[in-house]
């Protein structure tokens, strides 16, 4: 296949869905390394055997799950031109994603409330791995609701119409993304303690 063919528009949209792919490349090599640098300081002998992951992550977890349902039915919605019913799926999955950070942050004040700290005296090194990998992904969550509120805000002016999805297509692959990278690190951190 000749890249290089095409109308414009064909050629941007292929442009813009390579770009996407070439950063979730680069956003799972960072979050491969960080998790290489969490398995290479187990060996630390003052790294935490006991840490238990907080009672919010599993509830964030089912919640990430159910999101990925709702933006995956919003883009075929919105394909099939069902705008109210495309429009539901994505409010609730911008509220589905605003309840995930609210459960980090529960996760969060969890550990704090069993001891363990981010930084300062009473930190660890395997505390503060999971505060920065968390709080990573929970940035990258941010920018996923960021771009699913484009989406809400374009698809209300109505210009997914006509085949004209690209915006959705990449604001939910952007989105389950997130959601499996923080599967991956939920059970990553569930595994290797």
């Amino acid at each position: 296949m000749d890249y290089t063919e095409g109308s414009e528009e064909h050629k941007i949209a292929r442009a813009k869905k390579m770009m996407l792919w070439f950063g979730i490349i680069s956003l799972s090599m960072s979050f491969a390394g960080l998790t290489s640098a969490y398995v290479v300081s187990k060996e630390r002998p003052d790294w935490l055997t006991d840490f238990q992951i907080p009672q919010a992550f599993y509830i964030s977890l089912g919640v990430i799950l159910l999101s990925s349902v709702t933006i995956h039915l919003a883009k075929r919605s919105i394909s099939k031109e069902q705008n109210k019913k495309g429009m539901l799926f994505l409010v609730s999955t911008l509220f589905l994603g605003i309840g995930f950070i609210l459960l980090q942050f529960k996760g969060f004040s969890e550990i704090i409330a069993n001891g363990y700290y981010f930084t300062g005296s009473e930190s660890t090194i395997t505390t503060s791995f999971i505060y920065l990998v968390v709080l990573l992904h929970l940035s990258h969550i941010i920018a996923a609701l960021i771009s699913v509120l484009v989406v809400i805000y374009n698809h209300y002016k109505l210009k997914y119409i006509n085949g004209k999805t690209l915006g959705i297509e990449l604001a939910a692959t952007f989105w389950h993304f997130v959601d499996i990278l923080w599967i991956y690190l939920f059970l990553f951190f569930y595994f290797v303690r």
